[in-house]
């Protein structure tokens, strides 16, 4: 049997993932074309080949969902310090994708009928 709640959880982070990363994508042709706008660009890329993986019952993508976000948000931090608002929105949806994947990962390791 399989634990719906968790389901539901894994889905919610596939899909914030992936909007996050079209985001980024998108964002390509809101900006200037510079390194770090291209950075960006592969970031979303991955996080689009990680929300794919969590659409499937993989644990590997429930460990890159936690650490590809979680080190996205700190190099953020450290790089562009400044307050904005959507570096801001992007850290939190950082943020929840990795708690997301996290307590999923760890109902899997309890429940491994997931």
């Amino acid at each position: 049997m399989t634990n719906r709640p968790a389901l539901s959880l894994r889905f919610t982070a596939a899909t914030l993932i992936c909007v996050s990363g079209l985001g980024q994508i998108a964002a390509l042709w809101l900006r200037e074309l510079t390194p770090a706008s291209l950075a960006d660009a592969l970031l979303g890329t991955v996080y689009l080949v990680i929300g794919i993986g969590l659409f499937g019952h993989s644990r590997f993508s429930l460990f890159l969902g936690i650490i590809i976000p979680v080190t996205a948000c700190g190099m953020l931090l450290y790089i562009r310090p400044q307050s904005d608002p959507v570096n801001n929105l992007r850290m939190a949806a950082d943020v929840i994708i990795a708690l997301l994947c996290a307590n999923v990962l760890w109902q899997v390791r309890h429940h491994p009928s997931v």
